[in-house]
């Protein structure tokens, strides 16, 4: 099992970087060619997302990408670093009914991985995503 960390300053410019380097490991790590767009897009909301919390927070520290070539799957976990500011991961009641820019980056993350999990680790707020390996 491989992985591939990456640890980037919540800048915006940072994400496009995240998502090149997101597709090119996913490939390498044998998901479909048909697949790799939804990758590079779902790492592209997510990284946005921890990018925005870390901006709207005046947090410190780096956004957190991890991609792991597991035996059949290939999964990418992306953590904001908002600590104990859970506040800050869950979309607030005064985000209107439009949705927040939190609550449609989640609801385009979730239409584009069928397996993933939105969740918090000891760092702060962590989306878990993975898709299926082609075997070699």
């Amino acid at each position: 099992m491989a992985t591939v960390e990456l640890r980037f300053s919540p800048l915006p410019e940072h994400v496009r970087t995240a998502r090149l380097v997101a597709a090119a490991v996913a490939r390498r790590a044998g998901v479909d060619e048909s697949v790799l767009d939804e990758v590079r897009l779902a790492v592209g909301e997510a990284c946005s997302r921890a990018v925005g919390l870390h901006q709207r927070g005046s947090l410190g520290g780096a956004v957190r990408v991890a991609l792991t070539d597991q035996e059949k799957r290939f999964v990418i976990e992306v953590g904001d670093g908002a600590g104990e500011l859970s506040e800050l991961a869950e979309p607030s009641e005064d985000d209107g009914a439009d949705g927040s820019d939190d609550t449609l980056g989640l609801a385009v993350i979730t239409g584009l991985v069928e397996d993933v999990e939105v969740g918090r680790d000891e760092a702060g707020g962590l989306i878990r995503m993975s898709w299926a390996v082609q075997p070699a």
